[in-house]
């Protein structure tokens, strides 16, 4: 079993938990003026490991909010850290309203490739408690997000994600600045929610996207048609497939259906 020590602590790593652990200071310092965080902010942290981002954290903000699930490592921060919040649990499962009642977050993290899209999808759920998050990720996985129409990577997480964020991009960070070294790259990103979102019923669109997206190579008819009534929508749109449609064109075409019984 593979085995990480930082300062007398050595922990298993765990792939289940997809544990690859930051080395670099100069990355860590890079995503956090990147976060844009401040003094004043109401900052979440996710999955701190051993700290390493965490330290620049606290350069900025002394006090905040980390969600750690390993065990031992929940331990070690507490140790570390003493005068931040722990909540030693799955980020997954923690609730974020209350975090967010006094003021919205500003989410941070180099999240476990294992779980990123759960973890994406539980921002895009509680987006009105977030300022923005600040993620680095599987490189493959942040191309998914900021793809553009008539690409392959664009798709279901891309349409979702940035119909209710602004995507940036920010620089990809490579596999040698990790320990244990994965085996491929990776990227950071900065969701920040839209001002003036559409989304009435996050629910039903999710479902719609991925009904649209359901087999790539078929037109949005084929797509479609057993699931919606589609009278109101234009011909011409119904000969495309999803993968040629803008986020407003998904909007738009959203506006138009009625769902089947």
């Amino acid at each position: 079993m593979r085995k990480v020590e930082y300062k007398d602590t050595e922990i298993a790593v765990k792939k289940k938990l997809g544990q690859n652990f930051l080395t670099d200071r100069n990355i860590t310092k890079k995503i956090a003026a990147a976060s844009g965080a401040g003094p004043d902010d109401n900052i979440l942290e996710i999955g701190p490991g051993f700290g390493s981002l965490t330290r620049e954290i606290i350069d900025i903000c002394p006090v905040f909010t980390v969600v750690e699930k390993d065990r031992k490592l929940a331990a070690f921060i507490q140790n570390e850290y003493p005068r931040l919040n722990l909540i030693a649990g799955d980020f997954l499962t923690v609730d974020l309203k209350p975090l967010a009642q006094d003021k919205p977050l500003r989410v941070l993290g180099n999240i476990p490739y294992s779980i990123t899209t759960p973890i994406l999808f539980k921002l895009l759920d509680h987006r009105h408690s977030l300022v923005s998050a600040t993620l680095m990720m599987q490189h493959e996985v942040a191309m998914r997000i900021v793809a553009k129409p008539s690409t392959k990577e664009y798709g279901i997480l891309a349409v979702q994600m940035q119909a209710s964020f602004h995507v940036d991009y920010l620089f990809k960070v490579g596999r040698k600045v990790f320990k244990p070294q994965p085996g491929v790259d990776s990227a950071v990103i900065r969701l920040t929610p839209k001002q003036e979102d559409k989304m009435d019923d996050q629910k039903a669109f999710s479902r719609f996207v991925r009904t649209a997206f359901h087999q790539r190579r078929k037109t949005l008819l084929n797509n479609l048609k057993e699931s919606y009534s589609l009278d109101l929508v234009d011909s011409n749109t119904l000969t495309l497939r999803a993968e040629a449609l803008s986020i407003d064109d998904f909007f738009k075409l959203f506006q138009q259906l009625n769902p089947l019984p």
